[in-house]
């Protein structure tokens, strides 16, 4: 039996998946007339990424998410399989 800590990773790792699926089979859906609708969705994030220049050491911050229909889709499926194990 996993700890508690341990179910909790299981659960991010199975909802990434779900949310990369989801993305891969949006941009796929977008060539299907009827499947078109699992492309709809937001993108958000930073727009230019925060730059830390420090002469020696040069660090560049960037955080961007596209969530589609698909993508939830594959969340919701993700916590589904995740309670079935």
């Amino acid at each position: 039996m996993l700890s508690k800590d341990k179910n909790i990773w299981v659960l991010l790792i199975f909802i990434l998946a779900g949310i990369v699926i989801g993305g891969l089979l949006a941009t796929y859906a977008t060539e299907v007339s009827w499947l078109k609708w699992l492309a709809y969705g937001e993108d958000f994030g930073l727009q230019n990424p925060v730059q830390l220049d420090l002469k020696v050491l040069s660090l560049t911050l960037g955080f961007w998410i596209k969530i589609n229909v698909a993508s939830i889709i594959g969340i919701i499926l993700a916590i589904f399989i995740y309670r079935k194990i």
